[in-house]
């Protein structure tokens, strides 16, 4: 036990350099992921919150992408894209789409209906309604799906270590290999924990602060 224990300071000290170089990788990939998929998941979201008998075919499709397994979705991608950082990073995507996406129709379907129709009374234009009213109130919608689309693609990174690009995945793959070498598997799992909150944090602050009349609502 104390050759390979669960944590070792010692170990997260001498390696310290790897742990660093993996999670930015980690980091990097899940944000980039993220914000590919909201430039994609919110138009599709005004899109069918515009047109609403197009829910079923881009919802749809979007939940169909998220129902296949994500082993199977790289071993499917990794012949197409080669093997890399490519074909993870339009896996990652096509998971967090269907969150993103009904979080964003979900926000805009719940904006009070007297509120658009006291904007349209001051002259407002669809696209200003959009922009001035609708989306600033859909926004705490848009966030949530953001948290929770961000927190499960850095657990989704992982699994990109299949086609030989995973962040912190990689070092778990690589202590599993190593004699089932607990404490790098542990520090990679901390460090990956750390990340899902420090960017979950991250976004309800941005929340936040896009959001400051809610504040004085509740006040």
């Amino acid at each position: 036990m104390a050759a390979n224990p669960w944590f070792s300071w010692t170990y997260v000290v001498e390696n310290a350099d790897t742990l660093w170089e993996h999670t930015v990788q980690h980091a990097v990939l899940t944000v980039e992921a993220v914000a590919i998929a909201t430039v994609i998941a919110v138009p599709l979201g005004i899109l069918v919150s515009r047109i609403r008998w197009l829910a079923g075919i881009v919802i749809g499709t979007a939940a169909v992408l998220y129902t296949v397994p994500s082993l199977a979705l790289f071993a499917i991608l990794a012949p197409l894209l080669g093997i890399g950082r490519t074909p993870v990073l339009i896996g990652l995507v096509a998971y967090a789409l269907l969150v993103i996406l009904r979080n964003t129709v979900a926000g805009l379907d719940a904006v009070d209906p007297a509120v658009l129709d006291a904007a349209r009374g001051l002259g407002y234009g669809p696209g200003r309604v959009l922009v001035h009213v609708s989306l600033p109130n859909a926004l705490p919608s848009v966030v949530a799906g953001l948290r929770l689309a961000t927190v499960s693609t850095v657990a989704m990174v992982t699994v990109g270590v299949v086609v030989g690009y995973g962040g912190l995945g990689q070092l778990m793959f690589q202590g599993f290999r190593n004699n089932f070498y607990r404490a790098e598997i542990m520090a990679a799992t901390l460090a990956c924990v750390l990340l899902a909150v420090v960017l979950d944090v991250a976004i309800w602050a941005g929340g936040r602060a896009l959001t400051p009349w809610r504040e004085r609502r509740r006040a």
